[in-house]
């Protein structure tokens, strides 16, 4: 599965996350809002932190908070070795299952 469900919201900001698609094909990651692009990076372009209110991401001098639906599948995805206790048994949960 390369194509995730969730919301952004810039870090720091109080306004209602938006709903987002991201996509992890190829070794990018896409963030679409319905028909417009969010977000369009390579994966040297971002670095992402698995954090309790979601992932942080930050690139180009910003930083989104993502908050994915299947937040454990998505960070053993981009291949997250750290994460909070709750996602860090969730991800080994899902490792178990794979075996």
């Amino acid at each position: 599965m390369s194509e995730y469900e969730g919301s952004l919201r810039i870090n720091g900001d109080s306004e209602r996350p938006m709903p987002v698609e991201v996509d992890l094909t190829d070794d990018r990651m896409r963030v679409t809002a319905g028909d417009i692009e969010v977000a369009d990076w390579s994966r040297d372009e971002f670095r992402i932190q698995a954090l309790a209110d979601g992932f942080h991401v930050r690139a180009e001098g910003e930083e989104v908070v993502l908050d994915i639906r299947e937040d454990a599948r998505f960070a053993l995805e981009l291949g997250l070795r750290t994460a909070h206790p709750v996602l860090r048994r969730k991800m080994s949960a899902l490792l178990r299952d794979d075996a």
